[in-house]
C-alpha cells in the first residue's frame, strides 16, 4: 500500500515566555535533546505511518498535542525535531471559518476560500451551486459574511472544504458544531469521501464519531504516542486511563 502520511521522531517546541536574556550556548549549543527552562514540548518522539485509504482517530485529553499534530500534518507548523512526510494534498477541516472575510459576500468568500485552497475559477464555477445547495444558504449568496449566524458560517466553510479533491482529509472537532440535520449531512459526506478511497485523520472527543469513521487510533498523552492500535482498543485504554484519574 501507499503511505499517505509518515511521521518520524517528531517533536515541536514552544516557549512559555520570551523574556530574559539567552546565552550564546542557548542560541547555538548542540544540546537539542535537553529541555531548557521555559520550554514546553507539546509533542516529542512521535512516529507512525498512515496508509492511503485508512481512517485514523486521534484521542487524548485536552492539551496533549492532538491539534498540534494535526497542524504538523497540514503543514501549518513545522517540527523542531523529526520529519513529517505527506503524500498528496490535504483538505483541512481545521478552524474552518478562519480566513473568511467579514465584509465580503457569501459568494465572494466561496470564490476566495476555494481559490486559496487551490481550486481554479472554472472548478469553482462548476461546483458553486453544489456548495450553496449543501450549505442550504441560497437566499444569502449576496449577504455580507459578517451578518450570518455562526451556524451558517460553519455550513459554508464545510461545504467549500468538503468539495476539495485532495486525497487526505484532516478533521479537528468540526463535527461538534451545527444543528442535528446538518451534522447528519456532514456525516454522510465524510462517508462518501471514505468510500471513494480518501484518507481520514480525525481528532475528536466524540467516541461515537470515532467508532463510526475510524478503524485505527492513536492515543496521545503528555505529547507522547502511548498507543497505536485498532480504534476500539485505543478508546478502551483511553477511557480506562481517564476514569482512573
Amino acid at each position: 500500500m501507499v503511505e499517505a502520511i509518515a511521521v518520524t521522531g517528531v517533536g515541536i517546541r514552544f516557549r512559555r515566555n520570551r523574556g530574559g536574556r539567552r546565552s550564546f550556548k542557548d542560541l547555538f549549543g548542540r544540546s537539542e535533546r535537553r529541555v531548557r527552562p521555559g520550554e514546553f514540548w507539546p509533542l516529542r518522539d512521535v512516529s507512525f505511518t498512515v496508509q492511503a485509504g485508512e481512517a485514523i482517530g486521534v484521542v487524548g485529553r485536552n492539551g496533549q498535542g492532538k491539534s498540534t499534530l494535526l497542524k504538523l500534518v497540514a503543514g501549518v507548523v513545522l517540527p523542531d525535531e523529526g520529519t513529517v512526510k505527506v503524500n498528496g494534498g490535504v483538505a483541512p477541516l481545521i478552524e474552518i471559518t478562519g480566513g473568511f472575510v467579514n465584509d465580503l459576500t457569501v459568494r465572494d468568500n466561496v470564490y476566495l476560500t476555494a481559490g486559496l485552497h487551490g481550486m481554479s475559477k472554472a472548478e469553482i464555477d462548476r461546483r458553486f451551486s453544489d456548495i450553496i445547495e449543501f450549505a442550504e444558504i441560497g437566499d444569502f449568496i449576496h449577504t455580507p459574511y459578517k451578518h450570518l449566524s455562526s451556524g451558517m458560517k460553519v455550513r459554508i466553510a464545510f461545504a467549500v472544504i468538503s468539495q476539495l479533491e485532495e486525497p487526505i482529509i484532516l478533521v479537528d472537532e468540526v463535527l461538534a458544531v451545527g444543528d442535528k440535520s446538518f451534522k447528519e449531512k456532514c456525516y454522510r459526506r465524510i462517508d462518501e469521501l471514505l468510500a471513494g478511497g480518501r484518507t481520514l485523520f480525525f481528532v475528536s472527543h466524540n467516541e461515537k464519531d470515532l467508532r463510526r469513521f475510524c478503524t485505527r487510533g492513536l492515543y496521545l498523552d503528555r505529547g507522547k504516542l502511548v498507543l497505536d492500535a485498532p480504534i476500539t482498543e485505543v478508546l478502551d485504554r483511553y477511557n480506562a486511563d481517564y476514569n482512573s484519574h
